[in-house]
């Protein structure tokens, strides 16, 4: 080859703008024994890549030799007994859901049943009338805070006015 050619190409290599056939020509031109003194320097760049592809190769043969002779054990085993301890690690756990919240409406349902239901109408009054107190508490709070709001608008509109 050339040497031109192979400085052009070593340089395109450099910029990352070779195609794969100039990068075969510099791993052959850098493999042979002829290779210019000032090109030296790179000769073991290029070597490098028939070095690993060789152990590459004899890797993979080692490999192909190995598992011809050990036999590989699959662990399919502990994934069945993994997925039946989840499935009833998930059946324990809806079924003490279940019963939990089954105990809890029983006695919610007995006093479901009994609201709005008095056999005397004095009671009846009695409770209505609490019933009644205490939502006229609540509501009266709602208005003592509307107060605060007003004096809030009211400065506000003072500051704001000037």
């Amino acid at each position: 080859m050339e040497l031109n050619k192979i400085e052009n190409i070593l340089e395109k290599y450099f910029q990352g703008e070779t195609t794969i056939a100039e990068e075969n020509q510099l791993k052959e031109y850098f493999s042979s024994s002829d290779v210019a003194q000032h090109l030296e320097q790179y000769k073991p760049m290029f070597g490098y890549f028939s070095q690993v592809k060789q152990q590459q190769s004899t890797q993979n043969l080692e490999n192909l030799a190995l598992s011809e002779t050990i036999p590989l054990k699959t662990k399919k085993r502990n994934v069945a007994w993994l997925s039946i301890a989840a499935s009833v690690v998930v059946l324990l756990g809806i079924g003490t859901y279940l019963l939990v919240s089954e105990e809890s409406a029983a006695p919610a349902l007995t006093a479901q049943s009994e609201l709005g239901t008095y056999d005397d109408p004095e009671e009846a009054l009695k409770e209505t009338q609490k019933a009644l107190a205490l939502l006229s508490n609540n509501v009266n709070v709602g208005i003592e805070s509307m107060q605060y709001i007003k004096e809030y608008e009211q400065t506000k509109n003072k500051i704001f006015k000037q």
